[in-house]
Protein backbone atom coordinates (compact mmCIF):
# COMPACT_ATOMS: atom_id res chain seq x y z
CA UNK A 1 0.00 0.00 0.00
CA UNK A 2 1.22 3.48 -0.88
CA UNK A 3 0.01 6.63 0.85
CA UNK A 4 0.52 10.09 -0.69
CA UNK A 5 -0.16 13.24 1.31
CA UNK A 6 -2.07 15.41 -1.17
CA UNK A 7 -2.31 18.21 1.38
CA UNK A 8 -1.20 18.73 4.97
CA UNK A 9 -2.48 22.23 5.70
CA UNK A 10 -5.55 24.06 6.86
CA UNK A 11 -7.53 27.11 5.87
CA UNK A 12 -6.04 28.78 8.96
CA UNK A 13 -2.72 28.86 7.11
CA UNK A 14 -3.90 31.43 4.56
CA UNK A 15 -2.29 34.89 4.98
CA UNK A 16 -4.61 37.70 6.01
CA UNK A 17 -4.37 40.93 3.99
CA UNK A 18 -2.21 43.44 5.82
CA UNK A 19 -0.49 40.88 8.07
CA UNK A 20 2.77 38.98 7.83
CA UNK A 21 2.88 35.17 7.87
CA UNK A 22 6.49 34.21 7.10
CA UNK A 23 5.71 30.48 6.97
CA UNK A 24 3.27 31.06 4.11
CA UNK A 25 6.00 33.05 2.30
CA UNK A 26 8.72 30.43 2.90
CA UNK A 27 10.91 29.32 -0.01
CA UNK A 28 10.88 25.75 1.39
CA UNK A 29 8.38 23.62 -0.56
CA UNK A 30 7.63 21.69 2.66
CA UNK A 31 6.00 24.86 4.00
CA UNK A 32 3.60 25.07 1.03
CA UNK A 33 0.54 23.25 2.33
CA UNK A 34 -2.75 22.60 0.54
CA UNK A 35 -5.81 21.47 2.49
CA UNK A 36 -5.60 18.00 4.05
CA UNK A 37 -6.22 14.87 2.02
CA UNK A 38 -4.47 11.58 1.30
CA UNK A 39 -4.37 9.26 -1.71
CA UNK A 40 -4.35 5.55 -0.88
CA UNK A 41 -3.09 3.17 -3.57
CA UNK A 42 -3.71 -0.50 -2.86
CA UNK A 43 -3.18 -3.21 -5.46
CA UNK A 44 -4.69 -1.57 -8.56
CA UNK A 45 -7.23 0.54 -6.67
CA UNK A 46 -7.00 4.21 -5.68
CA UNK A 47 -8.95 5.81 -2.83
CA UNK A 48 -9.15 9.35 -1.50
CA UNK A 49 -9.71 10.41 2.07
CA UNK A 50 -11.45 13.80 1.82
CA UNK A 51 -11.91 16.03 -1.20
CA UNK A 52 -11.30 19.64 -0.23
CA UNK A 53 -11.20 22.90 -2.19
CA UNK A 54 -7.65 22.21 -3.42
CA UNK A 55 -8.69 18.88 -4.99
CA UNK A 56 -8.23 19.97 -8.61
CA UNK A 57 -4.72 21.28 -7.98
CA UNK A 58 -3.85 18.14 -6.02
CA UNK A 59 -5.05 15.87 -8.83
CA UNK A 60 -3.09 17.80 -11.46
CA UNK A 61 -0.03 17.38 -9.28
CA UNK A 62 -0.48 13.73 -8.28
CA UNK A 63 -1.96 12.61 -11.64
CA UNK A 64 -3.70 9.37 -10.52
CA UNK A 65 -5.10 7.13 -13.25
CA UNK A 66 -8.49 6.77 -11.54
CA UNK A 67 -10.39 7.32 -8.30
CA UNK A 68 -12.24 4.23 -7.13
CA UNK A 69 -13.70 5.71 -3.94
CA UNK A 70 -13.77 8.80 -1.74
CA UNK A 71 -13.98 8.45 2.04
CA UNK A 72 -15.06 11.51 4.01
CA UNK A 73 -13.99 12.25 7.57
CA UNK A 74 -16.68 14.91 8.13
CA UNK A 75 -18.68 17.58 6.32
CA UNK A 76 -16.64 20.75 6.77
CA UNK A 77 -15.88 22.65 3.57
CA UNK A 78 -12.10 22.23 3.76
CA UNK A 79 -12.73 18.46 3.46
CA UNK A 80 -15.61 18.39 0.95
CA UNK A 81 -15.69 21.52 -1.21
CA UNK A 82 -13.80 19.98 -4.14
CA UNK A 83 -16.37 17.28 -4.84
CA UNK A 84 -17.61 18.87 -8.07
CA UNK A 85 -14.12 18.54 -9.57
CA UNK A 86 -14.43 14.75 -9.51
CA UNK A 87 -16.28 14.99 -12.84
CA UNK A 88 -13.21 14.43 -15.13
CA UNK A 89 -12.71 11.06 -13.42
CA UNK A 90 -16.42 10.31 -13.86
CA UNK A 91 -16.18 11.12 -17.59
CA UNK A 92 -13.28 8.70 -17.87
CA UNK A 93 -14.38 5.81 -15.67
CA UNK A 94 -18.08 6.15 -14.82
CA UNK A 95 -19.82 6.06 -11.43
CA UNK A 96 -17.72 6.80 -8.35
CA UNK A 97 -18.46 5.51 -4.85
CA UNK A 98 -18.39 7.83 -1.86
CA UNK A 99 -18.38 6.65 1.76
CA UNK A 100 -19.44 8.75 4.72
CA UNK A 101 -21.52 8.91 7.88
CA UNK A 102 -25.22 9.43 7.20
CA UNK A 103 -25.05 12.97 8.59
CA UNK A 104 -22.25 13.83 6.18
CA UNK A 105 -24.15 12.40 3.21
CA UNK A 106 -27.12 14.60 4.07
CA UNK A 107 -24.89 17.68 4.16
CA UNK A 108 -23.35 16.77 0.80
CA UNK A 109 -26.84 16.34 -0.68
CA UNK A 110 -27.70 19.88 0.44
CA UNK A 111 -24.44 21.50 -0.66
CA UNK A 112 -24.31 19.69 -4.01
CA UNK A 113 -28.03 19.25 -4.65
CA UNK A 114 -27.53 19.31 -8.43
CA UNK A 115 -25.31 16.21 -8.15
CA UNK A 116 -27.61 14.21 -5.91
CA UNK A 117 -30.97 15.21 -7.40
CA UNK A 118 -33.34 12.39 -8.28
CA UNK A 119 -34.73 14.48 -11.13
CA UNK A 120 -33.12 14.92 -14.53
CA UNK A 121 -29.53 16.03 -13.95
CA UNK A 122 -27.73 18.87 -15.63
CA UNK A 123 -25.51 17.43 -18.44
CA UNK A 124 -21.99 16.68 -17.25
CA UNK A 125 -22.84 16.26 -13.57
CA UNK A 126 -20.95 13.29 -12.07
CA UNK A 127 -22.86 10.28 -10.81
CA UNK A 128 -21.85 9.38 -7.27
CA UNK A 129 -22.93 6.22 -5.48
CA UNK A 130 -23.61 6.94 -1.81
CA UNK A 131 -22.47 4.42 0.80
CA UNK A 132 -23.48 5.11 4.38
CA UNK A 133 -20.94 3.93 6.93
CA UNK A 134 -21.22 3.53 10.67
CA UNK A 135 -18.61 3.01 13.32
CA UNK A 136 -17.91 -0.52 12.16
CA UNK A 137 -15.61 -2.25 9.68
CA UNK A 138 -16.52 -1.97 6.02
CA UNK A 139 -14.82 -3.29 2.90
CA UNK A 140 -13.86 -1.66 -0.39
CA UNK A 141 -12.52 -3.94 -3.13
CA UNK A 142 -11.27 -6.48 -0.59
CA UNK A 143 -9.65 -3.95 1.78
CA UNK A 144 -11.07 -3.84 5.32
CA UNK A 145 -11.41 -0.28 6.61
CA UNK A 146 -12.00 0.42 10.29
CA UNK A 147 -13.52 3.80 11.23
CA UNK A 148 -12.11 5.48 14.33
CA UNK A 149 -14.42 8.07 15.85
CA UNK A 150 -13.27 11.24 17.55
CA UNK A 151 -14.72 14.63 18.40
CA UNK A 152 -13.94 17.83 16.51
CA UNK A 153 -15.10 20.02 19.40
CA UNK A 154 -18.62 18.51 19.64
CA UNK A 155 -18.84 17.21 16.07
CA UNK A 156 -18.19 13.46 15.60
CA UNK A 157 -15.63 12.77 12.87
CA UNK A 158 -14.22 9.55 11.44
CA UNK A 159 -10.60 8.64 11.06
CA UNK A 160 -9.74 5.43 9.24
CA UNK A 161 -7.46 2.47 9.82
CA UNK A 162 -6.18 0.50 6.81
CA UNK A 163 -4.21 -2.51 8.06
CA UNK A 164 -1.44 -1.15 10.26
CA UNK A 165 -1.88 2.42 9.03
CA UNK A 166 -4.31 4.94 10.58
CA UNK A 167 -5.26 8.44 9.47
CA UNK A 168 -6.90 10.89 11.89
CA UNK A 169 -7.57 14.55 11.26
CA UNK A 170 -9.59 17.38 12.85
CA UNK A 171 -9.80 15.63 16.21
CA UNK A 172 -9.69 17.09 19.68
CA UNK A 173 -10.68 14.09 21.81
CA UNK A 174 -10.70 10.32 21.30
CA UNK A 175 -12.54 7.98 23.65
CA UNK A 176 -10.60 5.15 25.29
CA UNK A 177 -12.70 2.58 23.42
CA UNK A 178 -11.67 4.17 20.11
CA UNK A 179 -8.02 4.29 21.12
CA UNK A 180 -8.11 0.51 21.37
CA UNK A 181 -8.52 0.46 17.58
CA UNK A 182 -5.18 2.26 17.26
CA UNK A 183 -2.93 -0.29 18.93
CA UNK A 184 0.00 -1.98 17.16
CA UNK A 185 0.22 0.52 14.31
CA UNK A 186 3.15 0.80 11.98
CA UNK A 187 2.12 4.36 11.05
CA UNK A 188 -0.23 6.84 12.71
CA UNK A 189 -1.12 10.14 11.03
CA UNK A 190 -2.57 12.69 13.44
CA UNK A 191 -3.60 16.35 13.29
CA UNK A 192 -1.45 18.92 15.11
CA UNK A 193 -2.69 22.42 14.37
CA UNK A 194 -0.31 24.64 16.34
CA UNK A 195 1.43 24.94 19.71
CA UNK A 196 -1.33 27.02 21.33
CA UNK A 197 -4.48 25.41 22.71
CA UNK A 198 -7.39 25.15 20.22
CA UNK A 199 -11.05 24.42 20.86
CA UNK A 200 -11.47 21.72 18.21
CA UNK A 201 -8.01 20.43 17.21
CA UNK A 202 -5.11 18.75 18.92
CA UNK A 203 -2.26 21.15 19.48
CA UNK A 204 1.30 19.87 19.17
CA UNK A 205 1.67 18.78 22.81
CA UNK A 206 -1.66 16.92 22.75
CA UNK A 207 -0.81 15.14 19.52
CA UNK A 208 2.57 14.07 20.89
CA UNK A 209 0.89 12.80 24.07
CA UNK A 210 -1.49 10.63 22.01
CA UNK A 211 1.45 9.30 20.01
CA UNK A 212 3.37 8.48 23.19
CA UNK A 213 0.32 6.69 24.58
CA UNK A 214 -0.42 4.64 21.43
CA UNK A 215 3.22 3.97 20.55
CA UNK A 216 3.07 3.50 16.77
CA UNK A 217 6.36 2.66 15.11
CA UNK A 218 6.18 5.98 13.24
CA UNK A 219 3.88 8.96 13.38
CA UNK A 220 3.26 11.85 10.99
CA UNK A 221 1.63 15.17 11.87
CA UNK A 222 -0.84 16.81 9.50
CA UNK A 223 -3.53 19.54 9.38
CA UNK A 224 -0.76 22.03 10.15
CA UNK A 225 -1.39 25.76 10.37
CA UNK A 226 1.19 28.45 9.71
CA UNK A 227 1.28 29.04 13.47
CA UNK A 228 3.04 25.76 14.11
CA UNK A 229 6.14 27.19 12.44
CA UNK A 230 8.62 26.35 9.69
CA UNK A 231 8.87 22.68 8.73
CA UNK A 232 12.59 22.29 9.36
CA UNK A 233 12.50 24.10 12.71
CA UNK A 234 9.53 22.08 13.98
CA UNK A 235 11.04 18.77 12.83
CA UNK A 236 14.12 19.36 14.96
CA UNK A 237 11.94 19.49 18.08
CA UNK A 238 10.07 16.24 17.44
CA UNK A 239 10.84 12.77 18.85
CA UNK A 240 12.89 10.59 16.52
CA UNK A 241 9.89 8.51 15.38
CA UNK A 242 7.62 11.54 14.74
CA UNK A 243 7.70 13.48 11.49
CA UNK A 244 6.04 16.60 10.19
CA UNK A 245 4.21 15.52 7.05
CA UNK A 246 4.40 17.67 3.91
CA UNK A 247 2.56 17.84 0.60
CA UNK A 248 3.55 15.10 -1.90
CA UNK A 249 5.24 13.00 0.79
CA UNK A 250 4.77 9.33 -0.12
CA UNK A 251 5.13 6.44 2.31
CA UNK A 252 4.80 2.71 1.69
CA UNK A 253 3.48 0.19 4.20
Amino acid sequence: MKITFLGTGTSQGIPVIGSTHPVCLSSNDKDKRLRVSILVEWEHYTFLVDCGPDFRQQMLRANPERIDAILFTHEHADHTAGLDDIRPFFFKQGDINIYAHQRVLVQLQKRFAYIFTTEEKYPGVPNLIENEIKNDVFNIHGLDILPVEGLHYKLPVFGYRFGNFAYLTDMKTIAETEKQKLKNLDILVLNALREEEHISHFNLAQALAIIEELKPKRAYLTHISNRLGFHDAVQQKLPENVFLAYDELTISI
